[in-house]
């Protein structure tokens, strides 16, 4: 298994249009940053190698790495046009998307108790999907709404679905080989009908709706501690909240 992880954006909600601040994978909690914590937890999962896709501040995270002493761990690919969708950024993994084998795929910007991922990992041979049904209603969440134990959604704004539950998807999918390439393709079709300013969550959500990529579990980690950091008041809550339930700060 491999990871890809996103981390090419500006995060301009969280530093506004000051570009001196380093990418959020590189923000600090307890002395390490995101992007150590990353690395640190697929290492200890046995994961092979993590494909990263930088943009924004680029040879910031190359510094990072060196100092971890991770260069040989990490396959950097670049994403040229980081200031336009997210799914331009998905678009330049599309080569460890198809390359046959199981996929990890990650945000950056998650700090995250590492149970989750192995709930992921248990889920045996099915892609599966982690989801928290603790969540603020509102326009960021992606929600992933389910009925009969299927994906029926899976957006900000869902509308008026019908569904059994709805849960905040967590920014995380622990991918089959099959499930990925059919990402890839709805990457392709995405970027090819000039869509390149949409979010990634559109390809995936073609995926999963129409059932392209085999079997599809659901993995409910409400109750676990994470956050997805894109404000200043999610850094806070991060440290005074969600650190101290990992039993960290």
């Amino acid at each position: 298994m491999i990871a890809v992880m996103l981390a090419a954006g500006t995060g301009s909600r969280l530093s506004g249009a000051d570009e001196t601040q380093p990418p959020k994978s590189l923000l600090r909690f307890a002395g390490r940053t995101l992007l150590a914590r990353h690395i640190e937890n697929l290492r200890a999962l046995g994961v092979a190698q993590l494909v990263l896709v930088v943009g924004y501040r680029a040879g910031d995270i190359e510094e990072e790495l060196r100092r971890l002493g991770a260069g040989d761990y990490v396959r950097l690919v670049e994403n040229p046009d980081y200031r336009r969708g997210s799914l331009l950024s998905l678009w330049c993994a599309r080569e460890a998307l198809a390359g046959g084998g199981d996929v990890l795929f990650m945000d950056a910007d998650v700090l995250y108790d590492r149970a989750i991922l192995d709930r992921l990992l248990a889920e045996g041979s099915a892609t599966c999907f982690p989801y928290d049904r603790r969540f603020e209603p509102g326009e960021e969440p992606v929600k992933l709404c389910l009925a009969g134990g299927r994906a029926v959604e899976f957006r900000k704004a869902i509308g008026d679905v019908a569904c059994d539950e709805i849960g905040e998807w967590v920014g995380f999918i622990r991918m089959t080989p099959a499930f990925a390439a059919a990402l890839a393709g709805s990457c392709r079709r995405l970027v090819d009908e000039g869509a390149c300013d949409a979010p990634y969550e559109e390809a995936i959500r073609d995926v999963l709706l129409a059932g392209a990529g085999g079997a599809v579990a659901f993995a409910d980690i409400t109750g676990l501690p994470w956050i997805e950091i894109d404000f200043p008041e999610d850094v806070k809550r991060a440290a005074g909240h969600i650190l101290p339930r990992m039993g960290e700060g």
